[in-house]
């Protein structure tokens, strides 16, 4: 070390002093903010664990005895009624993890079950402009189908497009091509027997080729 150095530090050691302070408060508060990521992550995945649960249980007949250990109910209606606010709960509680934007999806989707419609489509609009790919397409494929079922073929179309134009992991470009097919199945028939065919062609032996023969056939 030169003694020009030597002296530049002797006259700034205080500043150097507290530059060093500061970077350990830094790396303090990231570890921090790590663990506490870290909690709240493992925190949002047992919620939604729960709430899972409650969203998959059973549809049985009114009046049928409750099974020790398990979770029944008598409608999708009241299923959904019951699971919502536990999903919403993970979206409230731990807004800054990758669970709270998978439970507004599934919130929507109890909405859907409730006929809350207006509120479905808001909700899974703005979730189908999010960042992350694969939970948007699963927003716009619940879309579509939600359009195609209301009538609204136009814009279930364009958004089956989109998710065949730019498949992901979570909506394979298949699955976006029947429910075009499904969507094309009544007004344009013609339109709709093309892409059967090109399933077929592009999938031969997977089950969607199968289903897609199975619908060719209905058409005849």
């Amino acid at each position: 070390m030169t003694a020009e150095t030597v002296s530049w530090a002797v006259e700034h050691r205080r500043i150097l002093t507290i530059l060093g302070i500061i970077a350990a408060v830094i790396v303090a508060f990231s570890l921090a903010g790590y663990y506490y990521l870290q909690q709240q992550n493992e925190a949002a995945s047992l919620a939604m664990a729960g709430a899972f649960r409650t969203y998959d249980a059973s549809i049985v007949p009114a009046g049928t005895p409750q099974q020790p250990g398990m979770t029944t109910f008598s409608s999708v209606q009241e299923r959904a009624k019951a699971a919502q606010p536990l999903f919403q709960s993970v979206a409230q509680k731990y807004p800054h993890t990758h669970n709270a934007a998978i439970a507004r999806y599934f919130a929507a989707l109890t909405d859907l079950d409730l006929g809350n419609t207006a509120a479905a489509e808001k909700e899974l609009q703005d979730i189908s402009h999010a960042g992350n790919a694969d939970l948007a397409s699963l927003a716009k494929l619940a879309l579509a189908s939600q359009y195609r079922s209301t009538g609204r073929d136009k814009q279930a179309i364009e958004l089956y497009q989109q998710l065949i134009a730019h498949p992901t992991t979570a909506v394979s470009k298949v699955q976006a091509q029947l429910g075009l097919a499904e969507t094309y199945n009544a007004k344009q028939p013609d339109e709709a027997r093309k892409l059967y065919q090109q399933i077929q062609k592009d999938n031969p032996t997977s089950p969607a080729a199968e289903m897609a023969a199975t619908r060719l056939q209905a058409m005849k």
